[in-house]
Parts: structure tokens; C-alpha cells; sequence
């Protein structure tokens, strides 16, 4: 039998080598939608008990898979190729220099040195194109460091908002499409309080900085600033939410959500009329806020305006105009008469009161679909969220450009952030609450399970950062608040 030469095997080898590289790129440049039919006529003929939509997901998840451990692969060949180049340049520099050769010491030192460089290229290569695959391994870690702790069920329609009073006693606020606004026992899960005073959709609540009184915002074109009194039940034992067995992602069918007249919210206190009625707009009023100190309110409509209210006599004080489509929602700085109000537009925009002679305002241009939210953080900066997937974080002082992107595979709703640890919670359109360092790392995702997690579209988050029990919540379009308890020194250890 004929033996081969070395450099018959060497070029064979090449030959192989350049085929299968060849053949890999060809394959990535494929059409998504070729692959996707191929794969799922192999899984036709195939016995599968599980429903169709799961096993278009989990196909779509694998291609995504396929996808980025190609680009790997191609990406690593190009690295090798670098790295022999470079090899094969220093062994002819070490020829060369001072006409003799480079000791071996000497250039297996410089090799090293060049060799390293490209590896630890590889290296971030590697994290930046798996981190998408990565990250999805985090959930079981993060059951342990997110427990669901209470369910605040009640309402008859979805929650659109959720709220933290900020003096004592410490409640929680519901504002939804059953037009009433909800306030609940964070402990017991109890309904205190109804307010019954609008005749659309509440669509926001927002409690005063000092007082036991709310600020709501409705779909019949009002806001109303009602007062409430509340007497806290005695906490009882309660069953481990978090001892539950099922897989995630599970579909509901509407049988699975809450029923709105099983707790018995109908029979606690109820508020029918407010204080004052702020009635200056000629749209849905879907946001409201308090301003610092409390004095004075601002609303946000889709009539495309903001008004700003004097809240003891009820007048308008300033209308806020320039954004070209309906707002979505509006914030106010915690320390300084600042406003922030987003819009369909796709920008938001900051408005300064600070001095009273000049009211001046800066437009933020950053995404390509409605900005769902814009919050203020400790500091100069602001948080966005939007339709188009995507959350910026900002720099007041620099407005030009984001200083941190976050990309997400779902419309994000109204964000909130952490002020004491700098963390980001996105509520999404796909039932997932994800949380987010201000840097754009990604922390954890909130469990969501056949027993726990929302069912439906989440419409906000919450924090309430010195409450021992639940520093987190979530409302939903499932007709149900969630209570979570983060274990935020665990989650920033495992980041």
C-alpha cells in the first residue's frame, strides 16, 4: 500500500480545510426562511406531542443558536489565520535582525506576548457573540435571588400601573382599565382602599411625597388628587409562593387568570369623589406625577400636551407643547423641578423649571418607535424604554448620544430603576420582567412559571427599596400585581 508523502497530507489537509470553511460561510449566508422550512419539514414526519407555537419557538431559538456558534466558528479560523501569519512574520523578523537569528528564548517571548493579544481577542470575540446564548442560563440561579413573595389580586380588567406610597403606612397602588385605582396591604395582600371617582380607564397612580393622598390619571380626560385613610391588618402566616413545580414559559388560556371578585375587594373602603380635578385636556390623560415638594402636579395626554397644575387651586400653570404625537408617559425628578415626558414621536423631552423666569427644554432623539417611558436616576442621567426593543441610558449633560444600549426581543413598558443599587427592571410585552445593571449587563429575569409569574402582557414595575418583604413589584394586563422579594447583594455577587 502506497504511503503518503507529508506534503501530499499537508495539502490535503489544506485542501479540506478551505472546503469545509467554505461550505460553513455558504451556510450562514443562507435565508433564515430556507432553514426554518427545512427544519420544520424534517419535524413534520416526526411524532411530537408538544403544541405547534412551542415547536416553531423552540426551532426558531435553535436556528438563533446555529447562527451565532457559525459566526464563532468562522470568526475563530480568522484568528488561527492571524495567528500563523504572525507566527510565520516573527520567525522571519528573528532571521533577519542583526543578521543572525533571535535566541529562542527571545522569540518564543515575543510570539507569546503577540499570541496573548489575539487570545484574549478571541476571548471578548467569544462573550460578545454568546452572550445572548448565555444569559438564557441564568434563570435557574436566578430563582433563588427573585421570589415571588405576594399576588394582589382584585381587579376586573388589566393593571396599567403600580405605585409605592412613600409615607407611612407603606401601601401599594393599582390603577387600572376597571376604572378604579386599588390600594393594598404590601404584607397581607388586602384591599384597604378603592377609589371609584373616574369614569375611564385609570390609566396612572402617583402618591404625594408627604401626605396620604394619591394623584390619579384616567382616560376621561381628568386627573384627580383624592385623599385616603388606611388602617393596616395584622399580617398572617402565609404558604411559600415559591414551591411550585411546572416548566417555564407555559401558555394560559383565560380560564388561568385571577378572578376579579374572588378576594372580596368590593368590600373595603371606598373613595367616590376627589379633592381637586385637573380638567385642562382634550385627550386621555395616560400619565401624572407630583413635582417635588408636592405643590404641583404635571399630566401627560394623547392630546400631545403637558400641563403643569397648581395643586391648591387647580389652575394651569403651563402647558407644555412641541412633541408631534401623543404622550406616553411623564416623570418628575425626585430632587429637582425637572420633568421628563415621552411620546409616539420617538423622543422624549426634559423640561427644566428650576429657574422660574426661563422654562427651557431638550429634546432627546434615540429611538426608532414610541418611547414607552422615561424615568430620572441618582444624578444627571435618564432611563428610556421603547417599542423598538431597546432601552438608553443618558446623560443629561450630554444628550447626544446614549452612554449605555440595552437590546431586548420585546416592546419594553414602563421602566423603573433602583435608585440605591442602579438597577433597571423592564417589564415586556412577552410576560418577562428582566433587570438590568445601568451599564447594560443583564442581572436576572424574573421566574415565570405555570403557577407564578404574569400570564399576560407586563405593563409596569415598581421599587420600593426599604421595604423588608417585597422591594419590587410588577402589574399586568392578567388582572394581577406581583410583590417580589430581590436579593440584590446575591445578584450583584453573581454579576
Amino acid at each position: 500500500m502506497p504511503i503518503e508523502s507529508g506534503s501530499c497530507a499537508s495539502a490535503r489537509q489544506a485542501k479540506q480545510k478551505r472546503k469545509s470553511h467554505s461550505l460553513s460561510i455558504r451556510r450562514t449566508n443562507s435565508s433564515e426562511q430556507e432553514r426554518a422550512g427545512l427544519q420544520r419539514d424534517m419535524l413534520e414526519g416526526q411524532d411530537s406531542k408538544l403544541p405547534s407555537a412551542v415547536r416553531n419557538t423552540l426551532l426558531e431559538l435553535f436556528g438563533q443558536i446555529e447562527r451565532e456558534f457559525e459566526n464563532l466558528y468562522i470568526e475563530n479560523l480568522e484568528l488561527r489565520r492571524e495567528i500563523d501569519t504572525l507566527n510565520e512574520r516573527l520567525a522571519g523578523e528573528g532571521q533577519t535582525i542583526d543578521g543572525a537569528e533571535l535566541s529562542k528564548g527571545q522569540l518564543k517571548t515575543k510570539a507569546s506576548h503577540s499570541t496573548s493579544q489575539l487570545s484574549q481577542k478571541l476571548k471578548t470575540t467569544y462573550k460578545a457573540s454568546t452572550s445572548k446564548i448565555v444569559s438564557s442560563f441564568k434563570t435557574t440561579t436566578s430563582r433563588a435571588i427573585c421570589q415571588l413573595v405576594k399576588e394582589y389580586v382584585g381587579h376586573r380588567d388589566g393593571i396599567w400601573d403600580v405605585s409605592v406610597a412613600k409615607t407611612q403606612p407603606v401601601v401599594l397602588g393599582t390603577a387600572s382599565a376597571d376604572h378604579t385605582a386599588l390600594l393594598w396591604s404590601i404584607e397581607t395582600g388586602k384591599c384597604l382602599v378603592k377609589y371609584v371617582g373616574h369614569v375611564g380607564s385609570v390609566n396612572s397612580i402617583k402618591f404625594h411625597p408627604t401626605e396620604q393622598v394619591a394623584l390619579t390619571a384616567s382616560g376621561d380626560q381628568t386627573a384627580h388628587i383624592w385623599r385616603y385613610i388606611v388602617q393596616l391588618p395584622t399580617p398572617q402566616p402565609t404558604a411559600d409562593c415559591n414551591q411550585v413545580s411546572g416548566e417555564d414559559d407555559v401558555d394560559h388560556s383565560d380560564k388561568d387568570e385571577p378572578d376579579g371578585d374572588g378576594d372580596g375587594s368590593s368590600d373595603c373602603p371606598t373613595v367616590r369623589a376627589p379633592l381637586t380635578s385637573l380638567k385642562s385636556h382634550q385627550g386621555v390623560v395616560i400619565a401624572a406625577d407630583w413635582l417635588v415638594g408636592g405643590k404641583q402636579a404635571v399630566t401627560a395626554s394623547w392630546d400631545r400636551t403637558a400641563n403643569l397644575y397648581d395643586v391648591e387651586t387647580s389652575e394651569l400653570v403651563h402647558s407644555l407643547t412641541g412633541h408631534d404625537q401623543e404622550l406616553t408617559h411623564c416623570c418628575t425628578h425626585p430632587t429637582q423641578r425637572l420633568v421628563v415626558t415621552s411620546s409616539r414621536d420617538t423622543t422624549f423631552r426634559l423640561w427644566d423649571f428650576r429657574d422660574p423666569s426661563i422654562h427651557s427644554v431638550n429634546v432627546f432623539q434615540g429611538h426608532t418607535d414610541t418611547v414607552t417611558s422615561a424615568v430620572f436616576t441618582v444624578g444627571d442621567n435618564v432611563v428610556s424604554g421603547s417599542d423598538d426593543r431597546t432601552v438608553k441610558v443618558w446623560d443629561l449633560k450630554n444628550m447626544r448620544s446614549p452612554i449605555a444600549t440595552i437590546r431586548t426581543d420585546s416592546a419594553v413598558n414602563r421602566i423603573s430603576v433602583c435608585v440605591g443599587q442602579r438597577i433597571i427592571a423592564l417589564p415586556h410585552d412577552n410576560r418577562q420582567v428582566r433587570l438590568f445593571d445601568m451599564s447594560g449587563v443583564r442581572l436576572a429575569r424574573l421566574p415565570r412559571s405555570n403557577r407564578q409569574g404574569h400570564r399576560r402582557m407586563v405593563c409596569c414595575s415598581a421599587w420600593c427599596e426599604d421595604h423588608p418583604i417585597c422591594n419590587l413589584f410588577t402589574c399586568g394586563f392578567d388582572r394581577q400585581a406581583i410583590g417580589w422579594n430581590i436579593n440584590i447583594p446575591a445578584l450583584l455577587q453573581e454579576k
